[in-house]
């Protein structure tokens, strides 16, 4: 049984803040302490309202509690915020008696470090970290190495190193594999490579990535899941590897992920043909 959970908001989102009432009414008569914005450390859950972008702002801090997100979407289904409106109460009960099924995706953790090795930051990510210029800088150049094995320069606009979790992201808009969520692997995929030959490259998720920014344009950037950015010198190394443990995600209790790819891309549903059909 959930006792205590933390609810995530939205934030300036009217309908969202409606919808949290109704949320938090909800659990509070189910005899659940809800604690709003913030992550306590006596908390067994979280609830997110919003979309995907709200449920990564909070994901590291579940991950490095190791408590289990239910992400409701406040819009149009999300590829992490799962659960519709409509289906919140069912999946809220579900969450209360401690029924729920939990998908695991990996973390990656991202280090920076200067050209003297001072740490200069250090995040965690669910979908990516992205290395971009400036829209107006000239071409930049990013060496790689995976194990300590020297792979290739890339030259173009950037490059993006993505989890499964995150293949539907940044990764997907730049020409990049869709992969199974649940895959314990990274994709490194360069944007807007100057050479044809630069391809995405899929990775055991257990590899050890390396980038180090060789030519800097006016503006060279590291962004971290959409929600932290930070600004590269020459010669700044960024080692991106998996972290221990998994991030616990609360399954819809009404689509599995391939529905979810369906509705969110498009795609036509085709014929349905019975089980004992299939060969």
């Amino acid at each position: 049984m959930i006792s205590r959970v933390c609810l995530i908001v939205k934030h300036r989102d009217p309908k969202a803040e409606e919808i949290a009432l109704k949320i938090e009414k909800h659990l509070v008569s189910s005899g659940v302490h809800v604690n709003r914005d913030e992550v306590a450390r006596d908390d067994q859950a979280i609830v997110v309202l919003g979309g995907d972008g709200t449920l990564l702002h909070v994901a590291g801090k579940a991950f490095k509690a190791d408590l289990p997100i239910l992400g409701i979407n406040a819009g149009g289904l999300g590829f992490l915020t799962e659960v519709h409106i409509d289906e919140m109460t069912e999946a809220l009960d579900s969450l209360i008696e401690g029924t729920f099924n939990l998908d695991r995706r990996m973390v990656l953790g991202v280090r920076v470090w200067d050209e003297s090795g001072r740490l200069k930051r250090e995040y965690t990510a669910l979908n990516e970290a992205v290395i971009t210029k400036g829209a107006l800088s000239r071409i930049i150049q990013i060496n790689s190495w995976v194990n300590g094995t020297f792979l290739t320069a890339y030259r173009g606009d950037g490059l993006i190193i993505s989890t499964a979790t995150g293949s539907t992201g940044y990764n997907l808009s730049a020409g990049g594999p869709i992969m199974y969520p649940s895959l314990e692997a990274m994709v490194l995929t360069p944007i807007c490579p100057f050479a044809l030959s630069s391809r995405p490259l899929i990775l055991q998720g257990d590899s050890l990535v390396r980038i180090k920014v060789e030519e800097t344009a006016e503006e060279v950037c590291l962004d971290v899941d959409g929600q932290a950015g930070l600004h590269l010198e020459k010669a700044d190394e960024i080692e991106i590897k998996r972290m221990p443990g998994y991030l616990k995600l609360i399954k819809s209790p009404h689509r599995d992920y391939f529905t979810i790819l369906r509705e969110k891309l498009g795609w036509t549903r085709g014929v349905s043909y019975p089980e004992a059909d299939i060969k």
